[in-house]
Formats: structure tokens, C-alpha cells, sequence
């Protein structure tokens, strides 16, 4: 997969994100051509007191819901990054990061200011009852 490098800087952000309670969602979008699957949407839920990723998968006509580790929530993402997914965004509340395939597959990794004031009530509760 020649997206791994680039894409675990990116997900590394992700991780940081969860870990500091700035996290407010993750969307892969912008597919190649007309796909069934039109976008992935990841947020975090609690299971067996352990946080994990639900990515939430919007086809067409359906929705599929996966539950998986953090650190699994990495490899399943990749595997649609570039087919279909050119785009990952990272919705912070410090800032959003956009993960971006042009054209011919070159990637950008750019900061915006954050689009939410507020990070995920699932995440905040988690952290909370942590500590």
C-alpha cells in the first residue's frame, strides 16, 4: 500500500486527538467516480470500558457499522484510501486536518481552523470517567 506512510502521520494525529480530548469526528469523502460507498465516517464509542472507533460506512442505498480498536481502525481505513477515498478530514476542536490525494496521487496534509467548538460527548465522558 504506498499510502502508509503518509496516512500514519495523519492517523497519528488522530490518536493524539482522542488522547487529549480534542476529538470531534473523522470523515473519509471525495470518491473516484460514482462508488456505492459514498463516505466513512468514524467516531469514538465506548465498549467493555475501553474506548474504540465506530466507522460507519454510508453506501447509496445502506448503512454499515463496524466497531474496531483504535489502533485497527488504522489498517481498515487505509485500505480505502486512494480506492475510493481521496480525502480524510480530522474535525478537532483545536484545528481540522485534511488529508488530500490530487490528480495524480501526490498527498497533502494541510491545517485549517477547526470547523467544531466541542469534541465528541462520548470521548469527553470517557476521559472523564478515567481519571
Amino acid at each position: 500500500m504506498p499510502f502508509t506512510e503518509t496516512f500514519s502521520e495523519f492517523y497519528t494525529k488522530v490518536k493524539s486527538s482522542l488522547d487529549d480530548g480534542t476529538f470531534a469526528k473523522l470523515t473519509l469523502a471525495k470518491t473516484i467516480g460514482n462508488t456505492d460507498l459514498m463516505n466513512i465516517y468514524v467516531r469514538p464509542v465506548v465498549e467493555e470500558n475501553e474506548l474504540k472507533l465506530e466507522l460507519k460506512y454510508k453506501f447509496q442505498k445502506e448503512e454499515i457499522f463496524e466497531i474496531h480498536t483504535i489502533d485497527s481502525t488504522f489498517k481498515r481505513l487505509l485500505e480505502f484510501i486512494n480506492n475510493p477515498f481521496l480525502s480524510a478530514i480530522l474535525f478537532t476542536t483545536e484545528f481540522d486536518l485534511i488529508y488530500k490525494l490530487n490528480k495524480k496521487r501526490a498527498v497533502s496534509i494541510t491545517e485549517q481552523f477547526p470547523s467544531f467548538a466541542h469534541a465528541s460527548p462520548v470521548l469527553l465522558e470517557f476521559l472523564a470517567d478515567k481519571n
